[in-house]
C-alpha cells in the first residue's frame, strides 16, 4: 500500500534529520522566524471561490507531470492569474518536491504559502517555519486524535494557519474535535490513489458552515469548480490541471474564470 509506504520513508526522513540537527537547535533556528499568516483570510473571502494553486512535479501513480518545473516561474503565474494562495508539495522521495523550494518562493512571492506534506512529527513543524511557510497541512487520516489535536496547536502558537484534511466520516469527526478552522476534503483516496469528486458531495453536510470548506483533488474544469461552489465550498486546491498544461495562466483562467 502506498501510503504506509510514504510514511515509512518520511519517518527515516526524519529521524535522518534529527541526527543532522536536533530539535532543540532547529526551535531555535525556527523561533528566529515570525509568521503572521494571511492563508486563512486569503482563502476564506466570501461570495468567491478561492483557489489554491498547487506546485507538483511529480506523483507516485503518474511519475513526472512537468517536467520544466520552474516553481518561481509558476508561482509568479498562478498570482498574477488570481490566485489566493500557493500550496507547495515538498516531500522528495515520492513526489520530487523539495522544501528549500518555500524559501525560494517567500522571496518573491506575496501570497500565502502552504506547505504540504506527510507530517507526523512536529519536527517537521518547526522544519516548516524555518523555511518559511504560512500554513501546513495535516492529514487527519495518518494521525491519531491525540497527534492532530497536538500539533495543531503546536502549528497555531507559531502563528501558522492549519489546512486538516479529510477523506472519511471518521476523518471530519476527529477534525472537528480538534478545533480545525480549514478543513479539506480530499477527494482522492490515498490508499488507493482514486478520485471520486462526489465524496466532498457526501462530506460537506458534515462540516458546519461556520468553517472554511475546501475540496482538493480531481477538479479539472469550470464546471467542476461551479459544482463544488454550489455545494458550499469556499475554496478548491488545483495543481494537476495547471501542471499538465502548456499554458499555465489560460488554464487558470479556463477553469477559474476570474
Amino acid at each position: 500500500m502506498i501510503l504506509s509506504k510514504i510514511i515509512n520513508e518520511k519517518r527515516k526522513e526524519i529521524d535522518a534529520l534529527r541526527a543532522k540537527m536536533p530539535l532543540a537547535e532547529l526551535k531555535e533556528l525556527a523561533s528566529k522566524n515570525y509568521v503572521k499568516s494571511s492563508f486563512k483570510r486569503n482563502i476564506g473571502r466570501a461570495h468567491h471561490i478561492n483557489l489554491v494553486a498547487e506546485l507538483k512535479k511529480a506523483s507516485p501513480q503518474k511519475g513526472i507531470i512537468r517536467g520544466d518545473f520552474n516553481p518561481l516561474k509558476i508561482a509568479l503565474t498562478y498570482q498574477a492569474n488570481g490566485a489566493s494562495a500557493i500550496s507547495v508539495i515538498t516531500d522528495e522521495r515520492f513526489f520530487e518536491g523539495n522544501i528549500k523550494i518555500i524559501k525560494e518562493l517567500k522571496d518573491r512571492v506575496t501570497l500565502p504559502i502552504l506547505r504540504k506534506d506527510f507530517i507526523i512529527d512536529e519536527y517537521q513543524i518547526y522544519e516548516s517555519l524555518y523555511w518559511g511557510a504560512d500554513a501546513i497541512l495535516l492529514i487527519a487520516q495518518i494521525l491519531t486524535e491525540d497527534e492532530l489535536v497536538n500539533f495543531y496547536k503546536i502549528a497555531k502558537d507559531l502563528g501558522m494557519d492549519v489546512l486538516v484534511e479529510t477523506h472519511s466520516e471518521e476523518d471530519i469527526a476527529k477534525v472537528l474535535k480538534s478545533g480545525a478552522s480549514i478543513i479539506g476534503i480530499n477527494n482522492r483516496d490515498l490508499t488507493t490513489f482514486k478520485i471520486d469528486l462526489s465524496t466532498t458531495q457526501r462530506l460537506i453536510r458534515l462540516i458546519p458552515e461556520s468553517k472554511i470548506r475546501l475540496s482538493e483533488s480531481g477538479i479539472k474544469t469550470y464546471e467542476d469548480v461551479m459544482f463544488l461552489k454550489s455545494l458550499g465550498i469556499n475554496a478548491v486546491l488545483i495543481g494537476e490541471a495547471f501542471m499538465e498544461s502548456d499554458d499555465i495562466a489560460a488554464k487558470m483562467r479556463e477553469i477559474m474564470k476570474y
